[in-house]
């Protein structure tokens, strides 16, 4: 079976805006959550983090990013999301539209 053409880090990158983090209102993407996807045969795979290792909403923002690429990519049968710690998130990892919607000076 041939690799999706469809499915790339991009698109599923550009699925994952629609994730937003509930206590920032702000997606995961350009908070810079998402540390690295991996698209292969019939699976992807989400690294991410969140910018407080305490966040009682790791579940709900889990979730929320497996059911945005399950509904992107309906043809893949398996999603990873894994949570990673290391590096640990700075606002350096913001994108230029979050530090402006956070009124950050950095």
């Amino acid at each position: 079976m041939m690799e999706p053409t469809s499915v790339t880090p991009e698109r599923v990158r550009s699925c994952l805006r629609s994730v937003i983090d509930p206590e920032l209102g702000i997606n995961i993407v350009d908070l810079g959550l998402v540390y690295g996807i991996h698209a292969g045969e019939n699976r992807i795979e989400v690294d991410m983090t969140l910018a407080n290792p305490g966040c009682p909403m790791v579940g709900m923002i889990a979730a929320a990013v497996e059911q945005a690429v399950r509904t992107a990519f309906e043809e893949i049968d398996d999603v990873e999301v894994s949570l990673v710690w290391d590096p640990p998130w700075t606002l350096e990892r913001l994108s230029e539209t979050a530090k402006q919607q956070l009124g950050y000076e950095g």
